[in-house]
């Protein structure tokens, strides 16, 4: 790739993005589209399943090939349909992350979701943020992209980060904590989440 090129990435200016608009879930918590963000904690994939429930259209799940466990359908039906769910497995590391910016860059799937062994760079970030910006033109409805990545996450660059795990050993039901880590335009903040037979909702702290 061109210098030139690299240093548009690197760029801290703020692209203007047409067609973005803000993902309303679990009751007001909001993500913008035509952006990145990235999850991380025990429970990401459950908060991303939260995600996926309150958008319509695919989801695009790509997640290493060489890592064990699979998603269960049986685990996740409460939030989408299974059949909403396109499973992408490459089997080289470096092709997560293409399959990411390629999926935001055609702007066909509303939701694309890059579950990684860990935190990309920064380049990496905005590539992925300039491909939903791409997707938006395209299509006219701007993507979202979501990075799952383990323990305290910390990609650079992300539109916003979030952070979800179980409240503690001896709560009743499923009971999590949700941080907003990060965002470009709203504060730090602690939110309780109590699990549903349809999905998620806010809870009152323990």
């Amino acid at each position: 790739m061109p210098a030139s090129d690299v240093a548009h990435l690197l760029t801290r200016q703020t692209h203007r993005r047409r067609g973005a608009s803000a993902v309303a879930f679990l009751e007001g918590l909001t993500m913008e589209r035509g952006r990145a963000h990235e999850i991380c904690g025990t429970a990401r994939r459950t908060l991303a399943m939260a995600v996926a429930q309150a958008m319509v259209g695919n989801v695009l799940w790509i997640r290493p090939s060489w890592t064990p466990g699979r998603l269960n359908p049986d685990g996740f039906v409460r939030f989408v349909d299974p059949g909403r769910i396109i499973m992408v497995t490459p089997k080289r590391p470096e092709d997560l992350l293409w399959c990411a910016e390629e999926g935001l860059r055609a702007g066909i799937i509303p939701l694309i979701i890059a579950d990684l062994p860990g935190p990309p760079g920064l380049t990496a970030v905005r590539r992925l943020h300039l491909a939903a910006e791409t997707g938006a033109e395209m299509s006219g409805t701007a993507p979202l992209g979501l990075l799952l990545t383990p323990d305290r996450g910390g990609a650079p660059g992300v539109e916003s980060r979030w952070s979800m795990q179980p409240a503690h050993p001896d709560a009743k039901g499923e009971v999590w904590v949700l941080d907003r880590v990060r965002a470009r335009t709203q504060p730090e903040k602690r939110f309780h989440i109590k699990g549903l037979k349809s999905g998620l909702a806010l809870g009152e702290a323990p």
